[in-house]
């Protein structure tokens, strides 16, 4: 199995939740920038499950030496790389805050996930379940620079999807809410729209089993989302979303 953003507490609960399941790997690759929380991890879930794993270190804002995947191969590949960056109010016209938030969820991410794409490919066989976000759904005031590069990574996903299912690869987009996780450490989030880890880590993997193609987390942002999307541009324009 490859974690693409190891360190999110999204991804860690995913990665318990498989293996309690039943399901072993010959190795869990864990893909991470921070070597350190990453180890504590694997020796968790060494402990715990007896599973190996074997820690990649990835930072997406350097340049990335593809060589050194080539030894790493599974069919599962589950991605919860993701940085939110300032919110518009704070960062809007901070270019460094800008081109992180683009380049770690949308522009350097990419190539990363075409690389295992295409040895699923070559395979014919494989899933990926990569974490977009309800803000890609429809661009608002507070954080649209966050939501362009979600936008952008699920209309990848889409085309992804639709290029692979011929080759026997399925792609999930799984948009979540509100997330109780260090990212959104701080904000106000309403606790009736907000999931944790385990609650995620849950509908997710049985998503992933009935070989859904998008996923809201919590179903009510589904009904949220489609009356954002629905409202009329010049009544939009004027709403603080």
């Amino acid at each position: 199995m490859i974690i693409l953003g190891s360190n999110s507490e999204v991804a860690q609960a995913f990665v318990e939740k498989v293996l309690q399941s039943g399901e072993q790997f010959a190795y869990v690759y864990l893909f991470t920038s921070d070597m350190e929380n990453a180890k504590r991890f694997a020796q968790h879930i060494d402990v715990k499950y007896l599973q190996q794993s074997k820690i990649i270190e990835l930072d997406l804002l350097r340049e990335i030496d593809y060589s050194s995947f080539d030894d790493i191969d599974s069919e599962l590949l589950f991605c919860a790389t993701g940085y939110l960056g300032q919110s518009t109010e704070d960062g809007l016209y901070d270019q460094n805050n800008t081109q992180k938030i683009i380049d770690i969820n949308y522009a350097k991410l990419v190539p990363v996930l075409n690389y295992f794409a295409e040895r699923m490919e070559r395979k014919r066989a494989g899933n990926m379940i990569v974490l977009s976000s309800v803000a890609g759904d429809r661009g608002r005031q507070s954080n649209f620079i966050y939501g362009s590069a979600k936008a952008g990574l699920t209309a990848y996903l889409s085309g992804l999807r639709n290029y692979l299912f011929s080759k026997k690869v399925h792609v999930m987009t799984v948009k979540p809410g509100f997330m109780d996780t260090k990212m959104t450490e701080g904000l106000p989030l309403n606790p009736t729209l907000t999931a944790s880890p385990k609650q995620a880590a849950a509908a997710i993997y049985k998503a992933y089993k009935k070989q859904k193609n998008i996923v809201y987390i919590l179903p009510v942002w589904g009904i949220i989302m489609l009356i954002i999307k629905n409202i009329p541009e010049f009544i939009f324009k004027k709403l603080k979303l």
